[in-house]
């Protein structure tokens, strides 16, 4: 068995031909590009066991090779994945299902009949691939990176394979995210984690590809850095697979989770006072306003606007090719694996970092809470929008961590929370203005929002 830790970053065929030029890749090349014809033959069930035990089985031809690969699905974050995988070299084109033994196979699919197993897609595509490596202070890396064209085809279904894949072969995983942040700098790279066997599996059934992640299981024990961190993770992979998604459907529901998962980001990002100094996520803040400054506007508008919304995969397709959401999405994922919040603060701020959620917790919704002044808005609604970065930051944390906080009817209070966050951004009219004033009184007089604010 060897343990794969790769970053997938799907791309343009005129970004995949300026790759084998780019000068650093051209600096660490230390084999040259050698070219690959891969062919993939992929097998399951007609029901799908292997895909919902979250594994792949593949027979591939390499030349004069014939290999079969089981692969585990392991955890992946914007493109950069680690999984368990198993090869064995065969003498002809058939899969040996001897092979799959207690020692890789999945206990759920101990009592599957073996010879159920059928090729359902392949994947036809050209593999450039060179060895790069260099020094990362004392330490040596070495990364294959893998210029991938072709296809995947499932019956009458195709979609075309275009990406780079960047395989750590030695040193350290943050080294994959140090090289995929300076190739995006140049060029559009778009980190994603759905695998050539999602993509089969897509077409083969559009609803196979899972677009919601599991959310972090939170204890009140827990410290506000940790919990930081698994919940940006967890924001930022949902997004990536939305973009993906969308990308891919065009659905207007999905680019708009896509927005509210960058909203919450961006909440959370500016929730952590001292643990996380501004400094440290400056550049990270800046880049996500843009986005948000220019997708919130255009979303709003396509609430009720045909035409928009038709437009709208235009809008984002030209957003993926610039480098702008790829770079942000890699940079955020480099910030997160290095912990780089923590590396400069102070005292105040490590002790902050430290604190477990079931106290800071509190303490934070009560702040904002006072602050937000809902009695002042129920006489001033017009105003409300000004207080729209403070209620999201209540927000996310309501709808991600509200399992820790000792309250009563702590899910109704995050539902009346979200019809407030709701009536903020909509356009003003008198209609608009009475529904606010309401549901500003709604939430002053709930239960759990009086207990938090005490």
């Amino acid at each position: 068995m060897n343990k794969e830790t790769e970053i997938k970053l799907r791309v343009s065929r005129e970004t995949l031909a300026a790759l084998r030029e780019h000068p650093l890749l051209k600096k660490r090349n230390k084999s040259g590009w050698s070219s690959h014809p891969l062919f993939n033959q992929y097998f399951d069930t007609l029901d799908r066991d292997l895909a919902q035990a979250r594994v792949a089985l593949r027979l591939r031809r390499d030349g004069e090779q014939v290999i079969q690969t089981l692969k585990s699905r392991g955890q992946s974050v914007a493109g950069l994945s680690e999984r368990n995988e198993w090869d064995w070299h065969l003498s002809k084109a058939k899969l040996d299902t001897k092979k799959l033994t207690d020692e890789c196979w999945p206990a759920s699919l101990a009592e599957l009949d073996k010879k159920q197993l059928k090729p359902l897609f392949t994947t036809d595509f050209v593999r450039e691939k060179a060895e790069i490596a260099w020094g990362r202070g004392k330490a040596k890396t070495v990364i294959e990176a893998a210029l991938d064209l072709g296809k995947v085809v499932a019956g009458e279904g195709e979609e075309e394979i275009c990406e780079l894949e960047l395989e750590l072969r030695e040193g350290q995983p943050a080294a994959l995210l140090e090289l995929a942040c300076e190739l995006a700098a140049d060029l559009p790279l778009m980190p994603c984690d759905i695998s050539k066997a999602e993509r089969g599996y897509r077409l083969f059934d559009s609803a196979s590809y899972s677009l919601a992640l599991p959310a972090p299981e939170l204890n009140a024990e827990q410290s506000l850095d940790d919990v930081f961190a698994a919940l940006a993770w967890h924001l930022l992979g949902s997004s990536q697979r939305l973009a993906e998604q969308y990308r891919w459907s065009g659905h207007w529901k999905l680019l708009s989770q896509w927005l509210d998962r960058l909203i919450e980001l961006r909440a959370l990002l500016g929730s952590l006072g001292q643990a996380a100094p501004r400094a440290s996520s400056h550049d990270l803040r800046e880049t996500l306003d843009a986005l948000l400054n220019d997708w919130r506007p255009r979303l709003l508008a396509g609430q009720n606007n045909d035409e928009l919304r038709q437009n709208a995969p235009a809008l984002f397709a030209a957003e993926l090719q610039g480098n702008r959401w790829g770079l942000f999405s890699l940079s955020l994922s480099r910030w997160l694996l290095n912990r780089s919040w923590t590396v400069e603060r102070n005292a105040r701020g490590n002790r902050q970092g430290a604190a477990v959620l079931g106290n800071w917790l509190p303490h934070l919704l009560a702040e904002e809470g006072t602050a937000l002044q809902l009695r002042r808005y129920q006489q001033q609604p017009e105003d409300l929008a000004e207080q729209l970065p403070r209620i999201e930051r209540i927000q996310v944390w309501l709808r991600l961590a509200r399992q820790v906080l000792e309250v009563p009817e702590v899910d109704r209070l995050y539902g009346e929370m979200s019809k407030l966050h709701e009536l903020t951004q909509q356009p003003l009219d008198a209609e608009v203005l009475a529904a606010r004033v309401a549901q500003a009184h709604t939430v002053a007089t709930l239960k759990p929002w009086k207990l938090l604010l005490k």
